[in-house]
């Protein structure tokens, strides 16, 4: 899997500051492999934060995306070296009898703030004592 090169720095709670990847989904398979989820390979969507963006004109299979969907928020997430979400980066399509895979890569990283992405407040910045 390709790791960007920018590294992440650790979240803090003083700032409510965390750090998302930004992911890449492309479609692959074997060369000459007839798809049957209406993807082309080199096929491919990009998630920046929580926004999913699809070049022009370009489509992608619901199903597919329906399969990838539970992973995206995990890839999106720092991840210690051992764990399979940090070395495994090919999904199958979730059609059987279809050849394709999609190649999940992390690209970059952005900064979030936990105030900036919930009306929910921290519970570190919580003025309620308990009794």
């Amino acid at each position: 899997m390709n790791t960007p090169t920018t590294p992440v720095t650790p979240t803090t709670l003083e700032d409510g500051a965390f750090t998302l990847y930004d992911l890449r989904v492309e479609v692959v398979a074997p060369e000459g492999a007839k798809l049957y989820c209406n993807a082309k390979v080199g096929d491919y969507f990009e998630l920046r934060g929580e926004m999913l963006h699809l070049p022009e004109g370009q489509g992608f299979s619901i199903y597919s995306l329906g399969a990838l969907l539970p992973l995206l928020a995990a890839k999106q997430r720092p991840t210690d070296a051992n764990d399979w979400m940090s070395t495994d980066a090919e999904v199958a399509c979730p059609d059987p009898h279809c050849p394709s895979r999609f190649r999940i890569t992390r690209t970059a990283t952005r900064v979030f703030r936990h105030a900036d992405t919930t009306a929910v407040v921290h519970p570190s910045k919580s003025s309620k004592k308990n009794p």
